[in-house]
Formats: structure tokens, C-alpha cells, sequence
């Protein structure tokens, strides 16, 4: 299957929309009438960016410790800002310094525009890359976000009638809490499924027809896993569509199809940062790639050594300038995202910027193997080809002053066969699964891994993102 092809069984019909959501009051009614702001043409997308850069730098500037010292620093003035280019003035701010300055003035750093007692929402990043970040929301920018979520789900394609589930457990990770308000505040129906095993998550989704979950991509294949061992028939189930995020996946075609398949229902790929919002989404009647919500962000894809931009159709790294969250901003933020501007017009004629397959990986995670740069997201993309694979972890090594890489695979029960892991080399299924593995990263990765079989059961499970890249040198 191609990315973007749906399954033969998928049940979503996910046709022309332009209102998601019909007020039943007349003026609200009316008003509706007018352009969404996802729909603005290019000309009147980029007044509308650079009137909020200059309206946010207005507000921090003097009053925001961290951003008012760099201005200072970098010879940077703001109110001398006339053109969405000038901002290229300033250099990129990473998460590394924002971590840095919360260290030294704990608990929250000096990103802030305003006194603490006007903020009332704090998230924290995952700490996937070090120390958890505090981000901290006013009611103002927590309104922007859900804001955003209105505007994402409406390229979407989401419906009043769908019935919504959460199926995660939700804490200071900012997760889908976004997603979650900002569908109650449509006045959708939005169960939170928090606390509960997947077992019962599954009972909850099937007896109350949800029509539209939120989750991890790998919370997605849980669910499937533990369904078929139930004997549920999610693909039969009212589900039409899954909106995945927090790791890679839901454009990488062997997951994508994996999902589709065992749910019966449209994936839908989406991308946001705890430091920055919920700012990208796949257009439901153009799957493969993210349009990023201009809107509310200026997003530039440029080389990461000299921070210039690179043209359409080559990979980069996505720096991001949020617009919205005035009392704790970051502007020309490193992502660390790998990604690709579409050099085609947007299929679905919006002026939103494209990125062609999503996120194609991580700058951070990027690895050496042989000469060749691998993202774990390349290597995932292979295993999940394989429907033999339950679960896997990408372990790197230093061999010969080398790096190498382990790759180790919990196949199925099925294939396992109630056996001990000292005895699966022995299984023809395996000796078998072994080859093709082996031989489809040689052919497709340019290098070679060493593969390895864990047990049944062995590998950790994740409900929110996935850590299965492990570093040892």
C-alpha cells in the first residue's frame, strides 16, 4: 500500500467539508460564513504573521527577562521589525538554553512576560533528551490552544456527530489535553480514558461508539494486539479514524497500514511540542504529509549548521516562532525535527505550509552507521513491514570504534511458540524472519545489523511515546 492509499476496509468517508461545526445560533451562524483562518491566502496568511510577531515582540520586550537580555545581547530591536525576513536577525533559540535558565532560576526560568499569578495551566515536556521543561499558560494562551485544536480538527475532518476517546493517562505531559478541551469546547463527545488498562479501554471505546480516538501510534498497535487477543473486531467497530501523535508513525506507510488495517478506520498523522503547542496536522482528504498551522506560528525549514533556509524538496531542520503563547514565548525555537517542504502546491488549496511524509526523524537521534545517517524512524520504518514483529528495541554499540547497531525483536506469540528465548534460533519461522530482516536493512539502510530475539512479552509496552532507541557510546 502506498502512503496516503487507505485499507480496503477502512469505513471513515472522509469527503468534501468546509464547516465542521454549525452553530445553532443565527448570528454565530453567520459569522461562520466568513473565512476560516486556515483558509487565508498567502498574501493575507503572511500580514497576519508578521502583525502578531510584532504585536508579541511589543509585549516581551522590556517586560521578558530571557527574551529582553537576548534582544540585548544579539543587537536584536524589535521595534525595528518590518518584514517576516528581519526576524533571521536573531539566532535560533534551543531547548538546551530554555532547560538551562529554569536550572538557574527555578522552578520556572525567566521566559515569562508576566507575574506567576497570571498563569494557570503548567505542562512539562517528556524528558526524552534530558531534564523535563516547565512550560507554564495563561488562560489567554490556553484559549489559543484550544483555538488551534478548532482549526486542526477542521482540516481533519472531524464531524459534530463523533463521539471521541482519550485513551491515555493524563498528567503534566501536555499530551492530547488540548485535543481534549478543545473538542468539549465544540461540544463533541470526548470520553477521558485515563486510569484504566487496555483491556477496559477497549470495552469503553466498543460499548460507547467512539467514532475518533487520540493516540500514540504505538498505543494504536497496543490496542490491536491486545484486541486479537480478546477476539474483538475493532475493524467492525464504529471507529472511523485515529489521530496519532507524540512519536513518529502515522506517516510511515508500514505503520500507517498496520493501524488502518487492524482498526478499520483513517489515520491521521499530527505533531506538536509541549514547548510549543499542537501547531501541525494531516489534511484528511489529502493524506501524507502535515500542513503546519501558519496561522499561529512561523515556521522556517533551514539548514542546521548555518541556520539558512533551505529550498523546497530539501531536508531540514523545522524552526518554530509561536505566536500564541505570549507569557512564555519561544521564537526561532530548534525543534530538532527533520523535515521536507512540499515543492507542490497544496493539494487541498490552502495556502498552509506543507511538509512532504511528515516528520522524517530527529536531528539528535541521527546515527552513523557505515558511512550512512540513519534515523531511527528509517529502521522502524523496515521492522514494521513485518507483521512476524511484536515489538523491538534499536540499541547502539561501539564495535571496532565503530557504531553498531543491535536490533533486538520480540517476534509473536504465534511465532514464538511458547518457547525460551535460547531456543527461538532454533524455530524454522525464525531462522526465516532473521534473513529477511537482515537482508531487507542491508538492501534498503546500506549497512548491516546484528539481529537479536528477545522473548515474548520481554520488550516494555508504551502508552505515550515510545522509547525503543537506546544509546550506549
Amino acid at each position: 500500500m502506498q502512503l496516503g492509499q487507505l485499507s480496503g476496509n477502512v469505513k471513515a468517508d472522509f469527503g468534501s467539508f468546509s464547516l465542521a461545526f454549525p452553530s445553532q445560533n443565527k448570528a454565530a451562524s453567520a459569522m461562520t460564513k466568513l473565512p476560516f483562518p486556515e483558509d487565508l491566502s498567502r498574501p493575507a496568511l503572511e500580514d497576519r504573521q508578521l502583525r502578531a510577531l510584532q504585536r508579541l515582540l511589543s509585549e516581551i520586550d522590556g517586560q521578558n527577562q530571557f527574551w529582553t537580555n537576548r534582544f540585548r545581547e544579539q543587537g536584536f530591536e524589535p521595534q525595528k521589525l518590518r518584514s517576516l525576513q528581519d526576524l533571521r536577525q536573531l539566532a535560533p533559540v534551543t531547548k538546551q538554553e530554555l532547560v538551562e535558565d529554569q536550572n538557574n532560576n527555578p522552578p520556572y526560568g525567566t521566559n515569562l512576560t508576566y507575574p506567576i499569578s497570571a498563569y494557570s495551566r503548567l505542562h512539562q515536556t517528556s524528558g526524552t533528551t534530558g531534564r523535563p521543561m516547565r512550560f507554564l499558560d495563561t488562560p489567554a494562551s490556553w484559549r489559543w490552544v484550544k483555538s488551534c485544536w478548532a482549526q486542526m480538527y477542521r482540516i481533519a475532518g472531524l464531524r459534530r456527530e463523533d463521539r471521541l476517546c482519550f485513551p491515555f493517562s493524563f498528567g503534566p505531559f501536555i499530551g492530547f489535553w488540548g485535543a481534549f478541551e478543545g473538542a468539549t469546547q465544540l461540544d463533541n463527545f470526548c470520553l477521558a480514558a485515563g486510569g484504566m488498562s487496555t483491556d477496559v479501554r477497549l470495552e469503553v471505546i466498543l460499548e460507547h461508539e467512539i467514532t475518533f480516538i487520540c493516540c500514540t501510534p504505538t498505543y494504536a498497535l497496543r490496542m490491536i494486539e491486545i484486541a486479537q487477543r480478546k477476539g474483538l473486531d475493532l475493524a467492525n467497530s464504529a471507529v472511523r479514524a485515529i489521530l496519532v501523535a507524540g512519536e513518529p508513525g502515522g506517516n510511515i506507510p508500514a505503520i500507517r497500514q498496520r493501524i488502518e488495517q487492524g482498526w478499520g478506520a483513517r489515520v491521521i498523522d499530527h505533531w506538536g511540542m509541549t514547548d510549543i503547542g499542537c501547531l501541525a496536522v494531516e489534511s484528511a482528504d489529502h493524506p501524507g504529509g502535515l500542513m503546519m498551522l501558519e496561522t499561529e506560528v512561523i515556521a522556517e525549514v533551514v539548514d542546521s549548521d548555518t541556520f539558512k533556509p533551505v529550498p523546497p524538496g530539501t531536508r531540514g531542520e523545522l524552526l518554530i516562532t509561536n505566536l500564541g503563547r505570549t507569557g512564555m514565548p519561544v521564537i526561532r525555537y530548534r525543534t530538532g525535527d527533520v523535515v521536507c517542504a512540499s515543492t507542490e502546491p497544496n493539494p487541498c488549496g490552502r495556502s498552509l505550509l506543507r511538509l512532504e511524509g511528515g516528520i522524517l526523524g530527529r536531528a539528535d537521534d541521527m546515527v552513523t552507521i557505515r558511512g550512512n545517517n540513519v534515523f531511527p524512524s528509517s529502521v522502524e520504518a523496515v521492522l514494521r513491514e513485518f507483521g512476524e514483529v511484536a515489538e523491538y528495541r534499536i540499541v547502539i554499540r561501539e564495535k571496532d570504534a565503530m557504531h553498531h547497531m543491535v536490533i533486538e525483536i520480540e517476534p509473536t506469540a504465534e511465532l514464538c511458540n511458547g518457547c525460551e528465548t535460547e531456543q527461538l534460533p532454533e524455530l524454522p519461522g525464525i531462522q526465516k524472519l532473521q534473513q529477511n530482516l537482515a537482508r531487507t536493512v542491508r538492501d534498503r539502510l546500506n549497512f548491516s545489523a546484528e539481529i537479536r530475539f528477545v522473548s515474548a512479552e520481554s520488550l516494555p509496552r508504551f502508552e505515550m511515546k515510545g522509547r525503543r532507541f537506546v544509546r550506549e557510546c
